[in-house]
């Protein structure tokens, strides 16, 4: 069991847990995730270690509550336990000395990204970094991204805060800009996003590094459910990335793969609904 030691609400349905974890603690680099399963029999849900600290053994995982499971986790509260957290999982983030990197994050990316722009900036690098998001109350990790980045920009859809536009007019923007130019861009984010950044960078023949989360169920290589083509051949996201390079990426066939199981992830939404407000009523 992994005792749930703090949590904190960072945004409308995303909130940031620290864990009892002392093994993911003393291994994880940048990059990595974890599984995590609530109860036994429950469903098992890859989550980016957004933080880790070796002293304490904790690790801190940021999560958006969208399904089933998420919706649970976000509901507990410190004191809590979780039944499995394993890991470290995944290949870590490969992080050249002394590089210049804009690391660009979309909504709830920026706990994927801030592990590792943390790692190039630690190594020497420069990092610029570009947070975007729907509206001022969806940007979240701000502070911690303004601490470890050289320069930090935020970008909202609607203008209500920081600059109004896409994440990817301030990446154009910041290419043009840069006295020297950027080694390597780092996008996590929706995917739509981390493509338009791709489409951005690839004429420029800039390196594009992208984080993927598919739909996975093992994190070991075994199911096969978080296969992707990166240049017309056949990866599985939890043992050979969830790092790829983003111009090699079918994001189409990607895109389509999430809605596999759409109407079953709906159903068991709405059971679980439907149980709350029967225990609501209940009491």
């Amino acid at each position: 069991m992994h005792s749930i030691i703090s949590k904190e609400v960072l945004a409308p349905a995303v909130a940031r847990f620290w864990l009892e974890a002392p093994a993911v603690a003393r291994n994880c680099r940048a990059g990595q995730f974890v599984i995590v399963r609530l109860r036994e029999g429950g469903e098992r849900i890859p989550l980016t270690i957004a933080d880790s600290s070796r002293a304490r053994g904790t690790i801190a995982l940021v999560v958006q509550a969208v399904g089933k499971t998420t919706r649970e986790l976000n509901a507990m509260v410190p004191g809590q336990a979780i039944l499995d957290v394993a890991g470290p999982l995944g290949r870590p983030t490969y992080v050249a000395a002394r590089t210049r990197v804009c690391c660009v994050a979309g909504g709830i990316g920026a706990a994927v990204v801030l592990p590792i722009a943390r790692a190039f900036r630690d190594a020497g690098g420069a990092v610029v970094s570009i947070v975007g998001a729907r509206t001022r109350d969806l940007v979240i990790l701000e502070a911690e991204m303004r601490i470890t980045s050289d320069r930090a920009i935020v970008m909202t859809d609607d203008g209500s805060y920081g600059r109004k536009g896409l994440v990817t007019d301030a990446l154009r923007e910041a290419i043009a800009s840069s006295a020297e130019p950027f080694d390597e861009v780092i996008a996590i984010g929706p995917l739509a996003m981390m493509r338009a950044v791709c489409e951005l960078t690839k004429p420029l023949g800039l390196k594009t590094t992208v984080s993927l989360n598919p739909i996975m169920v093992d994190g070991t290589g075994m199911c096969g459910g978080c296969r992707v083509s990166i240049a017309g051949e056949q990866k599985f996201v939890c043992v050979d990335g969830p790092d790829f390079d983003g111009h090699l990426v079918d994001f189409d066939e990607l895109i389509a793969r999430l809605s596999t199981y759409r109407e079953e992830e709906q159903a068991a939404l709405a059971r679980y609904a439907a149980r709350g407000a029967r225990d609501a009523a209940a009491t």
